[in-house]
């Protein structure tokens, strides 16, 4: 991806990324004008490629892309499938669900960053993008505390009181929470823009 491994300085202990390239964003959607939409609502500042299914989507995912925007329902190759090889592959990129699909405790388990609810606007496309590539500046333990957070955020706006209280799934993501907490508490007080990367990603989710 174009802000490489090789290309990352440290800052009280964090790693963090430093870009060299235009980000790279990949849309993935089956509704042709819906991809070919968002590819132009993200406009200047990125290089934005389409994929209109799920095969095509894996042929284009390679290490130069640092965010895709991925759809679940796709005939062929499912979004959910297309996560999971990607995630295989061990590509280092964002993942974003945009979907028309409701989120439900299925998410738990799956490997994305972050999960957009259609309809969505240009605007929460273009803040969504910015907040991964913020999010991409760290660790991959700080990393995996925002992805728990916004599973939980994401459940929380969709799930009711009782029902979140009798969801073992609810129960399991809001432990991970806790325990990565505690693994990257001590990096609020030593990254200056821990607060407002955290304020970025309860907004977005």
């Amino acid at each position: 991806m174009s802000w490489g491994d090789d290309e990352r300085t440290e800052v009280s202990g964090v790693q963090l990324k430093t870009e060299a390239e235009t980000p790279e964003i990949l849309v993935v959607d089956d509704e042709r004008d819906v991809a070919d939409l968002y590819a132009m609502w993200l406009g200047e500042g990125y290089e934005t490629s389409v994929a209109y299914d799920g095969a095509q989507a894996l042929e284009d995912a390679d290490e130069s892309v640092d965010i895709v925007l991925l759809d679940r329902q796709m005939p062929g190759l499912s979004g959910d499938e297309v996560l999971g090889r990607v995630r295989e592959r061990g590509l280092d990129c964002r993942v974003v669900m945009v979907t028309a699909v409701d989120p439900d405790v299925d998410i738990v388990d799956m490997p994305f960053d972050d999960y957009l609810t259609k309809p969505v606007t240009g605007a929460d496309l273009r803040e969504t993008v910015e907040a991964m590539l913020r999010r991409d500046a760290y660790d991959d333990h700080l990393q995996a505390y925002f992805a728990a957070l916004s599973k939980q955020a994401t459940l929380e706006s969709e799930m009711n009181p009782r029902a979140r209280a009798e969801s073992e799934a609810y129960a399991e993501i809001t432990a991970r929470v806790e325990r990565l907490a505690d693994e990257v508490d001590h990096l609020s007080e030593n990254v200056d823009d821990f607060e407002s990367l955290f304020s970025d990603l309860t907004e977005s989710g």
